[in-house]
């Protein structure tokens, strides 16, 4: 007869902590993607935007769609 065991305690403070830390990663890199995409949309002329749809109220609108 096999017997087989469980753990049932929650995770640890280490698991928390890089939880935690992989959380904050991704808020960051977010933002970065964010400051990025509004940087680069910025530089397009009245032209460029139109071009592809937007105007330049759009830029903060899409930009923070990802963060």
């Amino acid at each position: 007869m096999a017997h087989t065991f469980h753990r049932t305690q929650s995770a640890g403070p280490v698991t928390r902590a890089a939880a935690s830390l992989g959380g904050f990663v991704g808020r960051v890199t977010a933002w970065n993607e964010a400051r990025r995409t509004r940087n680069a949309l910025s530089r397009l002329s009245t032209h460029e935007l139109e071009d592809i749809g937007l105007i330049r109220g759009d830029i903060d609108r899409i930009a923070e769609r990802r963060f």
